[in-house]
């Protein structure tokens, strides 16, 4: 691709280290001032780091982008799904309700821990050089840039919507016989769920939840004249949708605006001062020490506990509310003037995505259908393909999940020669057909052994509901290893063939989830291989007692005893292997490059003269491009319709490629903290497969980004270029491809001259 095909769009630049400079290292481009016309400019280096040589050590903060930061640069190259007019309206709508989520989550578990680091007297900087107090100051103030750009855009999308006959209107725009229509709805389904809370002597401040909608309203007695304040929580949830439709039509009201539409319903006689709309955001880190726990299950539990009561890391308000019930909320919720966010507009919204899951096909992407992998036939054991045709690669959403891996649990549950199944448990759904296949198998007299975690972020009360009804059944449940999350995600059956006991696995980078299987894109692998198959039953014994001397593995790399130690040579093996004048070449995709070590390793492979080529969502502390430290290595991040969510690992090896997949990322908790697994990749057509992964997400045209030296991204084709071609968008037209190739070779297949005579 030349420099001037490409369109300048960099963005959320990492900040110098300084927090006074926080904002204005900033870059921000607009969308109304980006060109296609022009060769891309990329944003000029912090000084510092332009002018500094590179140490010899490679210790220098310069030299490493920030955690917190990057990992909300990816929100802003998200947020350009929904600013560009390429993609469809509703589409558009959804990437904002997705952006307004991770934002959320970010101040729920990053900002939360960094503010339990500055409470517990942590001063301890991390490797770009920052302190806990620097980065919450710093995140705060990227987190208004994109919150201001997300409420821009959600303004312009409502116009857009408008036009489409999608309309948000409150209460008072409606015509007398609507407004009353919908005044009765209130009554009817909304007005019993409602409980008004007042602020007096008698009444202390209530709890308010997290990420509820409320309102705060100051009322008073016509007769007494007497003033008091009270509370309402907006019941979103548990049934009450944040948008009310108006009858079959396309018109909705935010249910907050109803509510205050309301209010004499509420509070009869009461005249109402004022009233404003507010939201809190809490602490989602509310961890303990494991080692104090007799029992994981009822310390997870405390936790869950915990977080309800977790302190306020974020106060959302109207703007123009009252001040003095501003500086009671942050009085009664402890908050600095620097929490508090006074916003224009909707809060909350993440509750954009009811909108955006509206049944309108022409304002939403063509319908992806996954298809069923080429090789796994509905006539023929899935063990019988397994078996003969070799390991199986599947592609997720490409592929279809519930036609190979609720497929390979449902045939493994009802097998009567299967004798045992083992699988790992990070995440499901609440409809889980992985968990019914497992409790079937043990009413069928199977050997079933599960590895739930407990403590996956914001699904630990799922989990343990999940881990309760298994046990219930007899199924043998661990809860993994002390100190470590599980975060593999294997199944390995054991089955009793005609030659003797042989293991099928599979081994994947995704969640055994039937919903995310469709949203993100994730890798599998389904093997027969003796010796993955022995590597296997080592990880599950010691998932389930926790010991771990002299547990030997031959082909998988598990983290945290291997897979860090393993990457580091392969590193330093392309560079001696470059030294001596052989090909060498490193290429990973991950989701987060956050790992000190590996990125040290991959800066002294650079230096080397090492090719290295990187796939990063979106965390990444890697500076590519810098002069005499890493200009062989570029970093890419790929957005689409599908989240990104795959790991691939890549070494040339003089030749004797080497191609992983797993759980794993660059990331220290994942490395150090976690139980995770990489499996190689050997047969040469599924090489091929990944090859093609990896070559078109390199030169994505359509939702690549290349990142600068700065931390900054520009967007590699032109916004205007309407036939740019995603990688997904590849991806789904060459799996639907082989399967057609498939279907052909089959219906050509001939007949045997047996079948002729029995015919």
């Amino acid at each position: 691709m030349n420099s001037e095909e490409r369109s300048t769009h960099p963005i959320a630049r990492d900040p110098d280290p300084a927090p006074e400079t926080a904002v204005i290292g900033l870059r921000l481009v607009r969308p109304e001032e980006s060109t296609t016309d022009r060769p891309a400019t990329p944003p000029e280096l912090d000084p510092e780091t332009a002018t500094a040589p590179v140490p010899a050590d490679l210790a220098s903060s310069h030299l490493y982008l920030n955690r917190e930061l990057t990992l909300l640069n990816f929100y802003f190259r998200v947020l350009h799904e929904a600013e560009d007019p390429r993609t469809p309206p509703l589409e558009r709508i959804r990437f904002a309700a997705i952006v307004g989520s991770n934002i959320d989550d970010f101040v729920m578990k990053r900002i939360g821990g960094l503010k339990q680091q500055l409470g517990a007297g942590v001063t301890e900087r991390t490797v770009d050089g920052r302190s806990p107090e620097e980065q919450i100051h710093q995140c705060f103030a990227l987190i208004r840039l994109l919150d201001a750009r997300l409420r821009a855009v959600v303004s312009a999308l409502e116009a857009l919507l408008a036009e489409n006959g999608i309309r948000f209107l409150k209460p008072i725009d409606l015509p007398a016989a609507e407004r009353k229509a919908l005044r009765k709805q209130y009554l009817t389904h909304i007005h019993p769920l409602v409980t008004p809370q007042a602020t007096d002597p008698a009444h202390p401040f209530p709890f308010i939840s997290n990420l509820s909608l409320n309102l705060v309203l100051s009322l008073r007695d016509p007769q007494s004249q007497e003033t008091a304040l009270a509370r309402v929580k907006v019941p979103v949830g548990a049934g009450v949708p944040r948008f009310l439709r108006l009858g079959s039509s396309l018109d909705f009201v935010p249910l907050e605006q109803v509510l205050i539409d309301n209010l004499d319903v509420l509070f009869p006689g009461m005249e109402v001062m004022s009233c404003s709309v507010f939201r809190v955001t809490r602490n989602a880190n509310t961890e303990r020490e494991e080692e104090s726990a007799e029992d994981l299950l009822e310390l997870i539990e405390s936790e869950l506990r915990d977080r309800k009561f977790a302190p306020v890391v974020r106060l959302q308000c109207s703007k123009g509310m009252d001040a003095a019930h501003l500086r009671l909320l942050t009085h009664e919720l402890g908050l600095r003037p620097s929490e508090v966010f006074e916003i224009g507009g909707l809060l909350g919204l993440r509750d954009l995505m009811e909108v955006a899951e509206l049944d309108l096909p022409h304002l939403r992407e063509p319908a992806h259908h996954p298809v069923d992998h080429p090789a796994i036939k509905p006539d023929r054991s899935i063990f019988q393909v397994i078996r003969e045709a070799g390991p199986l690669l599947l592609e997720h959403p490409y592929h279809s999940y519930a036609t190979s891996v609720e497929r390979f649990l449902r045939e493994a549950s009802r097998d009567p020669e299967v004798r045992a199944i083992k699988m790992t448990l990070y995440r499901t759904s609440e409809d889980s057909k992985a968990v019914e296949h497992l409790i079937e198998a043990a009413r069928n007299g199977k050997q079933v052994a599960v590895a739930v975690e407990l403590k996956a972020s914001f699904d630990e009360a799922a989990n343990i509901r999940w881990a309760n009804r298994l046990e219930e059944v007899g199924i043998h449940v661990t809860y993994g290893v002390m100190g470590l999350k599980t975060h593999c995600k294997v199944i390995l059956v054991v089955r009793q063939d005609q030659d003797g006991l042989r293991r099928y696995a599979h081994i994947g980078t995704g969640n055994y989830h039937a919903g995310t299987a469709r949203r993100y894109t994730d890798y599998g692998l389904l093997t027969a291989s003796r010796r993955i198959g022995q590597d296997l039953t080592e990880l599950f014994n010691y998932l389930t007692t926790g010991f771990k001397p002299k547990r030997r593995f031959r082909r998988v790399l598990p983290a945290p005893k291997i897979l860090k130690s393993a990457l580091l040579e392969k590193i330093e093996r392309e560079i001696e292997a470059h030294r001596i004048g052989d090909p060498a070449r490193i290429q990973m995709k991950m989701n987060g490059l956050e790992d000190p070590d590996v990125v040290r390793a991959l800066y002294k492979a650079s230096m080397a003269g090492v090719p290295i080529d990187l796939i990063v969502r979106d965390t990444c502390r890697l500076r590519p491009r810098v002069p005499g430290l890493s200009e062989t290595t570029r970093v890419v991040s790929v957005i689409g319709r599908f989240l990104e969510h795959g790991r691939i690992y890549y070494f040339h090896n003089g030749g004797d490629e080497e191609y992983y997949i797993g759980s794993a990322d660059c990331m220290s908790r994942n490395l150090q903290g976690r139980v995770e697994v990489l499996v190689p990749v050997e047969d040469p057509e599924l090489r091929s497969e990944l090859r093609f992964v990896l070559d078109s997400q390199l030169e994505d045209r359509r939702g690549g980004w290349e990142m600068q030296s700065d931390g900054s991204y520009v967007l590699k084709a032109p916004v205007a270029d309407a036939e740019a071609r995603s990688s997904q968008a590849l991806m789904i037209e060459r799996a639907g491809s082989q399967r057609r190739e498939a279907s052909r070779l089959k219906r050509r297949r001939p007949r045997s001259l047996g079948g002729r005579n029995r015919r």
